[in-house]
Order: C-alpha cells, then structure tokens, then sequence
C-alpha cells in the first residue's frame, strides 16, 4: 500500500532536511508534495488528500494550527514545532503527534512507528478540533516567520546552525558562506541558497545587507572605521573580519 504525505515548512533547508531523513527512515512513503506557506499546504493537501501531512506550525498567511483545522479528518497530522518546553508539554498532555525542531533522529523514528501502526490498524484520525482550539490559546500567536535555522555544510560534516548564532553571511561563486562563532575559533559553513533568498527569509530588523555579497547580524556589529578610501568598514564581535560597506547602504551607519 502507497502511504503519500507532504511537508509544509516556511523553511526550505528544513523542508529538504525532514524530506531526506525521511527516506532513510521511511523508503516506502512518497512525498507526493512540499509547501512553503499555510496557504499553499492547503491548496496542496486538498489536491492530493494525503495520507500523512507534517505541518510547521509557525508559517506565513496561515498557521499549522489553522491549516488542520481545515482539512479533511481522513489525514493524520504531525505537527513541527520549534516552541519552548512549556508549549511542547501542551502537545503531550493532548497525545498529539509532533516533531520539535531541529529534529532529532530518534524521535523522527518514534513517530514513524507510531504512524505506521496507526495506518496498519487503519485508524481513523482522532478529532482534534477541540484540541487546536485549546492550543492557539497556549501557542504565541505571532505569525511573522522568520528564518530560525541554517542547515549548512562544513566539509563532509552537515550541521545545523540557530540563525542568531551567525556572523555575517557572504555570497561566493556558487555558495553563501556562513561564518560562525565556535569557542575560540571562527568557522565557515556554506549554504547553497542564493543570497537573493536568503534576505527574503532573515529579519531585516535584525540582518543588515551592506554589501550585494554581504548581510551581517546587526547585534554582532562592534563598530565601524573608514580605510583612507574613506568608505565604511564593518567590524565583527570576536572576529577578525573587516566588511566594506557599499554606498547604497551607508546611510545605515549614519548613528553609528
């Protein structure tokens, strides 16, 4: 029997993630469809009314939340979540199906079996109406999703790295590098989205672009100099990078 089942994620390198760890774990289930917003997972699973759908619950236009409350019973929901403790407790005293984001392999492999047993026993799925009613009130509401993780390579080693943990980002031929802080040492992961979408998906309160090929992490500026060129030159917190600051973006050091 053919198991179908989509990924809706507002965040593509976790969407990419979920999906290949779930071809290690789960070969025989097709992922029939991945959707980026809560509206788009609602066009999606109306088309295909999958079996299984993974949901984000903090996605744009549309929240985890309010997608299943608006689909079909028939299909089985889990939910992803990068939500404190206290909100994960919530899921538990309701016996919901949820992955915690980043997501860990071990768990991943609990709710497989879970689901597989459900759908060998040809369970239909519980009625959650009620529930999702008591956890919008328990659940932050704010709907603005952001970029929270970077999946990024450091040579053979794949990590995941919380967005606010970054330096700066920089474009390079075919990559974006991303420069972090580890203990002493800084370390350079790359990333193969384009800068052009990165932006889209970073806060731009809290990411800076100063440069086509650079964003830095504001709270990670020390200061800034002028070379004898007389432009403007970024400095980073524990960091021997210096960034040039192009014209077009100057007027952001104004106060500084």
């Amino acid at each position: 029997m053919t198991i179908n089942a989509i990924l809706a994620d507002d965040e593509q390198n976790l969407t990419d993630y979920l999906k290949s760890r779930l071809a290690a774990f789960w070969p025989e289930l097709n992922i029939v469809a991945t959707a980026a917003n809560g509206a788009e997972a609602l066009r999606l699973i109306d088309d295909h009314a999958p079996d299984i759908v993974f949901l984000d619950i903090k996605m744009p236009g549309l929240t985890g939340l309010e997608v299943a409350n608006r689909i079909d019973k028939k299909t089985h929901v889990v939910f992803v979540t990068a939500y404190d403790q206290y909100a994960v407790e919530a899921f538990d005293q309701q016996a919901l199906d949820y992955l915690l984001k980043p997501v860990m392999d071990d768990r991943l492999q609990r709710a497989i079996t879970r689901l597989k047993d459900k759908l060998a026993k040809k369970e239909t799925p519980q009625d959650i109406t009620a529930i999702l009613s008591s956890l919008s009130k328990v659940l932050p509401q704010n709907k603005s999703a952001y970029l929270r993780w970077i999946r990024a390579s450091v040579g053979e080693l794949t990590k995941q790295i919380p967005v606010e943990e970054v330096l700066y980002f920089q474009a390079q031929d075919k990559y974006v590098s991303v420069y972090v802080k580890e203990g002493v040492r800084e370390v350079e992961a790359l990333i193969r989205t384009p800068l052009s979408e990165l932006i889209e998906q970073l806060d731009g309160d809290a990411f800076w672009q100063i440069h086509r090929s650079i964003v830095v992490n504001v709270s990670r500026i020390a200061g800034t100099t002028r070379d004898v060129m007389g432009h403007t030159i970024v400095k980073i917190k524990d960091s021997k990078a210096e960034l040039q600051v192009s014209r077009a973006y100057t007027h952001l050091f104004k106060q500084m």
